[in-house]
């Protein structure tokens, strides 16, 4: 039986949940949070709905990494 997540391969996805958001991090959802209340994880409002764009994620490792490299 397959577990993948169902979103590890749809490349169509434009939002993300918070919890697809923190599986792609592979970080938990709490932390997830976390970051989007410090800024550093990019979100949007849709209503009541808290979403992800999909290349907020990696557009936040790449500042992770940066930041790194620069210290």
């Amino acid at each position: 039986m397959d577990t993948t997540p169902v979103d590890a391969f749809d490349t169509t996805l434009v939002l993300l949940t918070v919890e697809e958001a923190a599986r792609r991090l592979r970080i938990g959802r709490t932390m997830c949070f976390a970051l989007i209340r410090a800024g550093e994880l990019e979100s949007i409002d849709i209503g009541r709905l808290r979403r992800v764009p999909a290349d907020a994620p990696a557009a936040y490792l790449a500042r992770r990494r940066a930041a790194k490299r620069a210290a």
